[in-house]
């Protein structure tokens, strides 16, 4: 799969072993665009806020803490529906607290530059983001 974001495209893969039932239910909403805004409380992250939206999926390979590159999405529940990607330390949370989302994708090239682009979202504002499968 390959993510842009602010017109810069990253190599990325779904998560298919520990989260199989979100990547077959992202996959069927791509190709997928929105825009991408800094985390306001879990620290050095992006979200794609998706407010009542509902993948129809469960917590499977659920985390706290993603890693860099790691992509996760908070299905409904105490917080609305939402897509993280982290870009370096991250503690998932929102107004209601401490969250888990499933790792369904990780980001798999040019981690620096999704650093630089993250910082970039705090500072300047939101980005376009658009998922979309490889041919």
């Amino acid at each position: 799969m390959t993510i842009t974001i602010d017109d810069f495209p990253f190599k990325a893969r779904f998560e298919d072993e520990g989260s199989p039932e979100t990547c077959a239910s992202f996959r069927k909403e791509m190709p997928f665009s929105s825009r991408v805004v800094h985390v306001r409380w879990s620290g050095e992250g992006m979200w794609i806020p998706l407010e009542d939206k509902d993948f129809q999926v469960a917590y499977e390979d659920a985390t706290s803490y993603p890693s860099p590159g790691q992509i996760i999405l908070y299905p409904k529940g105490r917080s609305e529906t939402e897509i993280l990607i982290a870009y370096g330390s991250v503690q998932f949370a929102s107004k209601a607290g401490v969250l888990a989302g499933n790792h369904f994708a990780t980001i798999t090239s040019e981690l620096d530059k999704l650093r630089e682009i993250g910082v970039s979202t705090l500072w300047e504002g939101s980005k376009a983001i658009d998922f979309r499968v490889e041919p």
